[in-house]
């Protein structure tokens, strides 16, 4: 194939997410190879993908973790002097999303999640959320782990206009359109973890087709220890926490994520049962829940969470990717991607 950006060379396409693809391309004079994707317009509506990739690559710019996948370069290309598409080039990364490539041992499996919270951890650290972590979003190759797709990235406390997120893992205060913080990205991690440990969803506030639903009674979810009875009791609590309703009933950042996803690798080590799948010992407030971060917004913004009967718009680029499965993924032999 011809030179798809000048000094790179296409080696083969990876896939295709919403209004992007991303390719492997190589630099020929040093035999660097990189994942370049390329985001084009084709109407008016699609400017929120040009920015959903530029931001990407300045937020990404931010950190330094080996378990984050890095942006070197960005590109703009203009049509009639208005932005047409953006080229990110990225860190190639020669992994499997966990939507293709689930670990079979439970060790594996809570030492991915550990290596996620903790590129999370210092996402927070440096003021920003990833806000759509999911299984295709995680990607792994042998012993490495990467978290890819900073497009929804935002900072904390940021409250967004539109609905962005997938809707099997988004927490309610994406739908409900209030400012973001570090438990948004908990909620993300344990439905994510709750999919890898018993193949179903959690359940959540928006359907696949963007529509509002009703909240669940959260008594009535099972565990993942309930529908995997391998699953220590540690770590079937610890998800249920991450995956509650309220965001301040949740497990409030990742350094307690991380130290109790430790005990579930010990627990699974040794091979035998921590404890019954019991509610988690904690002592939750009576009290009025704290107020929310604002992030800069005004005080009135908070109160302006739409009831069930409101409209509201639904970024579907988080479902286009849920649809089409990861770009970065290369399908398994057999598989139909």
């Amino acid at each position: 194939m011809a030179d798809f950006v000048s000094g790179y060379n296409i080696i083969k396409k990876l896939g295709d997410g919403a209004r992007s693809q991303v390719y492997q391309v190589v630099k020929p004079d040093t035999g660097e190879v990189f994942a370049l994707k390329r985001v084009v317009r084709e109407s008016h509506e699609d400017t929120r993908f040009l920015d959903q990739a530029i931001t990407e690559f300045e937020i990404s710019q931010t950190f330094d973790h080996p378990y984050l996948r890095q942006s070197y370069d960005l590109r703009r290309i203009r049509k009639m002097l208005k932005l047409n598409e953006v080229q990110v080039i990225m860190e190639y990364v020669d992994g499997t999303g966990l939507d293709r490539a689930r670990p079979k041992s439970l060790t594996r499996m809570f030492d991915v999640f550990m290596r996620v919270a903790e590129a999370l951890h210092h996402m927070h650290e440096r003021g920003y959320l990833h806000a759509d972590i999911k299984p295709n979003n995680i990607l792994v190759t042998g012993e490495a782990v990467k978290v890819i797709d900073l497009g929804q990235a935002c900072e904390i406390g940021f409250k967004k206009p539109r609905i962005q997120g997938t809707p099997d893992y988004i927490a309610p205060e994406q739908v409900n359109r209030q400012p973001l913080n570090k438990s948004t990205d908990v909620f993300n991690l344990g439905a994510t973890l709750y999919w890898c440990l018993t193949q179903q969803t959690f359940p959540t506030v928006i359907s696949r087709d963007g529509k509002r639903q009703e909240m669940p009674d959260q008594s009535k979810i099972p565990s993942p220890r309930m529908l995997n009875p391998e699953v220590p009791g540690v770590v079937s609590r610890l998800v249920m926490e991450c995956c509650e309703y309220e965001a301040y009933r949740r497990p409030q950042d990742m350094v307690e994520v991380i130290s109790r996803l430790e005990m579930g690798v010990h627990v699974a080590a040794r091979g035998f049962d921590d404890e019954d799948d019991y509610t988690y010992d904690k002592t939750v407030s009576t009290e009025t829940p704290p107020p929310v971060p604002q992030g800069g917004q005004d005080d009135d913004d908070a109160a302006d969470i739409p009831s069930s009967d409101d409209s509201f718009e639904y970024d579907y680029s988080a479902f286009d990717e849920l649809t089409k499965g990861s770009a970065d993924e290369t399908p398994e032999p057999g598989e139909i991607d």
